[in-house]
């Protein structure tokens, strides 16, 4: 499953969490108990945005030529 960040305007905040790709947290709620963060006095119902997050190369190649991959088991080691 992919990391992913999430901001809430509302307390400014931005948190990342890990969920599959066809799921979208929508609230703030959603998103302290999905992460294990304390949600303090922001509401539950407070909205959050999902953030875009730079591409992991999949190649290697470019600029980032040794790139060795991540190192979390996923497919973006490069392909000899």
């Amino acid at each position: 499953m992919p990391y992913y960040e999430y901001r809430c305007e509302t307390n400014k905040q931005t948190v990342e969490v890990r969920h599959s790709m066809d799921e979208r947290l929508q609230t703030w709620g959603e998103l302290a108990e999905r992460a294990g963060v304390d949600a303090g006095t922001t509401p539950a119902d407070a909205p959050v945005d999902k953030l875009l997050s730079a591409p992991v190369p999949l190649t290697g190649s470019g600029k980032d030529a040794g790139f060795q991959g991540c190192g979390s088991g996923c497919a973006c080691v490069p392909q000899a």
